[in-house]
């Protein structure tokens, strides 16, 4: 779907085709720039060991938010704590969440940021939701080496 909005693009905006340099078809980009307000709700889920984190930039594909980090607990004690310190560390830093659903059942936490959202699924929710496959039209980003414990192999592809 994405490669038709490009080719439609590109005959919408002819002269911008032209000059417009080739999109990666890249599933993972490079390690960006990210936000430090990104990197310190990552370094927080990686201090409680949370599982198969990932941040997908959804700013070509939605309106409603720029980024989802996704990250993974083994059972609900641990998504309750990553969740918990994720809420900590940017409250600390001046950053309020603007909404938490799930806290009371801990199957997906979601913790809204207004440009970001932080998902943290117990591995069978995220199993199910599966939004890695419900957004795969955006890119997936690769986290810097220290945004988490260099031991989570899925981090870096």
């Amino acid at each position: 779907m994405k490669s038709n909005s490009s080719v439609k693009e590109q005959s919408l905006h002819p002269e911008n085709a032209a000059s417009a340099p080739a999109k990666s078809t890249a599933r993972i980009e490079a390690p960006a720039k990210l936000d430090d307000r990104l990197l310190t709700a990552l370094q927080a889920a990686g201090d409680k060991k949370a599982l198969d984190m990932i941040v997908m930039d959804l700013r070509e594909v939605a309106s409603f938010t720029d980024y989802f980090v996704i990250a993974s607990g083994t059972n609900q004690r641990q998504v309750q704590a990553i969740s918990d310190e994720i809420f900590e560390r940017l409250k600390k830093a001046g950053t309020n969440a603007a909404r938490v659903e799930g806290r009371q059942t801990a199957e997906w936490i979601l913790l809204d940021y207004g440009d970001f959202v932080v998902h943290v699924f117990d591995d069978k929710a995220r199993k199910f939701y599966d939004l890695e496959r419900l957004w795969r039209e955006a890119r997936r980003l690769e986290l810097p080496a220290n945004a988490a414990d260099s031991s989570n192999s899925s981090l870096r592809s």
